[in-house]
């Protein structure tokens, strides 16, 4: 970790999303700069980036949140991670072996973990979803959507009220793309 920085990945919840929330890539990246972030990348038009910082993820997505609201008008949820963490997550998919099509897996990313007995009962009502699947895994929701993820009932707003967290989606490819961008192994 040179310079006491580390390799951070946000995830920017309903940005660029059916012309609402309009938060154009360069802007973004401005606006991490003027944050200290430095190498700054982002992946898609949809929210997604990868920065060094020495914040915390947690600090780092409440300064980014504050900066959007402040600087662009925009206030959407914001959740990060660190370069440690996404690799926790690519590595601990319970549900990547039930497809071979990365538009069927998605993880809903959540601002921290649920608690346990929301995340139990979450996954109980979740059998009822079948033949979808979802796997709750600390700060993560891991789902299989075998329609695709535009008809699954399991949306990140059941997903919040049922686990009361912050959550926003992306499908495997976009997971598998920005843990390349951080430079982590898959």
């Amino acid at each position: 970790m040179a310079g006491g920085t580390d390799t951070q990945l946000l995830l920017l919840r309903g940005v660029n999303v059916g012309g609402h929330n309009r938060v154009p890539m360069a802007d973004l990246r401005a606006l991490l700069a003027g944050l200290d972030c430095e190498e700054v990348a982002t992946y898609l038009q949809s929210g997604n980036a990868v920065c060094r910082s020495a914040r915390a993820p947690d600090d780092l997505a409440t300064a980014v949140g504050e900066a959007l609201t402040s600087e662009l008008g925009v206030t959407v949820p914001v959740v990060a991670r660190s370069r440690v963490q996404w690799a926790a997550t690519v590595a601990g998919n319970p549900l990547v072996d039930l497809t071979d099509d990365p538009k069927l897996l998605h993880v809903v990313f959540l601002d921290g973990p649920p608690e346990a007995d929301r995340a139990g009962a979450l996954e109980s009502e979740a059998e009822g979803f079948a033949p979808e699947r979802l796997a709750v895994v600390g700060p993560d929701v891991y789902l299989h959507t075998p329609a695709g993820y535009h008809q699954t009932r399991l949306t990140n707003t059941l997903l919040e009220r049922r686990l009361g967290r912050v959550a926003t989606a992306r499908n495997w490819r976009t997971v598998l793309a920005l843990a390349d961008l951080a430079g982590v192994d898959v």
